[in-house]
């Protein structure tokens, strides 16, 4: 062991090098300006004869240490506010969405009943207009010639089914297409016809437009290749199941001339 080892250090303990230069800074800038002041003064003033105790600042001071505590609590209630303001326009934009698509679901719905109440009105006018037409159609069948025998129950046959539909390929009872409407008419005075149009063109008797009788069969398109069939009813009218806008109906040969016609009665 040292024989120096028990004998104490009166060396000071060394200050911080921080410490050290925040006092010397400190001081520097107190003598600065008392010696600023004494040039600036008279030049027989009294020479500055007291001294004055500068509080000594360091780092563990009370004065630094509640300055630091305060710009530590503001930055942190800033860094709150800002995170407070970010959740807020988050929850604004969320809602701002929200109110869009329901609003967008909300038209669409609208829209749909829209046209759902479009299509039943224009379904209610159709059916309307379809009881308006039969009935129509039924009183001025009244002005045309009354058949009688085989020609009056086909035609009578063929005016109960005005109103019904057109589909393509149907036999009845409520739709039918051209050559079926024929064949059923004729099966009511045991007449049984071909099928289709183009066959049916071909039955019978060929006779002129201008000797046309009721019951006579008409044609459009060429003997053996007509595309369509219906029925002379007299008066320059015929019954047919014309097309899927106008169904069963009685209309005027002047407007859609046939092309031949055949006898079977």
């Amino acid at each position: 062991m040292s024989h120096t080892a028990h004998i104490r250090s009166h060396r000071k303990p060394r200050r911080s090098s921080s410490k050290l230069a925040l006092r010397a800074g400190v001081a520097g800038g107190v003598l600065s300006t008392i010696a600023v002041a004494g040039s600036a003064g008279p030049a027989n003033a009294e020479p500055v004869t007291e001294t004055i105790e500068m509080p000594a600042l360091t780092f563990d001071s009370p004065q630094l240490a509640g300055a630091v505590a305060l710009s530590a609590e503001a930055t942190q209630q800033a860094a709150l506010d800002l995170d407070l303001q970010t959740q807020e326009n988050a929850a604004a934009a969320k809602a701002a969405k929200a109110a869009k698509k329901a609003k967008a679901e909300a038209e669409r719905k609208a829209e749909a009943e829209r046209k759902a109440e479009e299509a039943a009105r224009a379904a209610a006018e159709e059916r309307s207009s379809r009881s308006s037409e039969r009935t129509t159609l039924s009183g001025a069948s009244q002005s045309v010639s009354n058949a009688s025998g085989s020609a009056g129950t086909v035609v009578a046959f063929l005016k109960a089914q005005l109103g019904d539909a057109y589909v393509m390929g149907a036999t009845g009872p409520n739709s039918w297409d051209c050559s079926s409407l024929v064949q059923a008419a004729f099966r009511q005075v045991g007449i049984d016809l071909p099928r289709v149009s183009q066959d049916q063109s071909l039955a019978g008797t060929q006779v002129s437009l201008d000797n046309l009788q009721v019951g006579d069969i008409l044609y459009w398109g060429g003997a053996g290749s007509a595309y369509h069939t219906g029925v002379y009813i007299g008066d320059g009218k015929y019954l047919d199941a014309a097309n899927p806008s106008k169904g069963v109906v009685i209309q005027e040969l002047s407007g859609y001339p046939a092309s031949g016609a055949v006898r079977v009665l």
